[in-house]
């Protein structure tokens, strides 16, 4: 069930992969998949920890362009292939972030001919952080994620 949106506080997409739904599951909940499609290429991914349940850690390092970025968080939902819920507003032992960003909701159905209908949610506390995630690239960022998401996991049926 997709969660009602505030188009004043929330960025959504959806899109159809045509990769079972098990296997998105997969690359999004084991480390060893994140760093092949989780940022925009060719920025990269440099360090994974995660602690998939509610309240364990979904902690990431990015280089982009040289400069190392830690990004901190917990998981709030986690529903075997169809819902993780993930936020900066909180890391591990529920400590509040300083300067938290957003709230991900990832949710996966089957779709059509064995594919995975995909929705990426970025919930935001106010407005301004909306428009600023929006201007950040958004769209374009969360897209090519979901494009090297589906490249990558294609690769492993084989």
């Amino acid at each position: 069930m997709t969660p009602e949106l505030d188009p004043d506080t929330d960025l959504s997409f959806t899109r159809t992969l045509a990769v079972p739904r098990q296997l998105i599951w997969e690359c999004w909940t084991r480390p060893e998949h994140i760093p092949h499609f989780f940022v925009p290429a060719p920025h990269k991914v440099t360090a994974v920890d995660i602690d998939l349940r509610v309240g364990g850690r979904f902690n990431t390092s990015f280089d982009v362009d040289g400069n190392v970025m830690d990004n901190h968080g917990v998981y709030l939902e986690v529903v075997p292939g169809e819902k993780l819920v993930f936020t900066d507003g909180y890391t591990e032992g529920w400590k509040p972030a300083p300067e938290p960003f957003m709230t991900a909701i990832l949710l996966l159905s089957d779709a059509p001919g064995g594919g995975t209908t995909y929705t990426a949610i970025a919930r935001h506390r106010n407005p301004e952080t909306r428009k600023s995630h929006e201007e950040m690239g958004f769209f374009d960022g969360w897209g090519t994620v979901v494009t090297q998401l589906e490249a990558y996991a294609k690769g492993l049926m084989t």
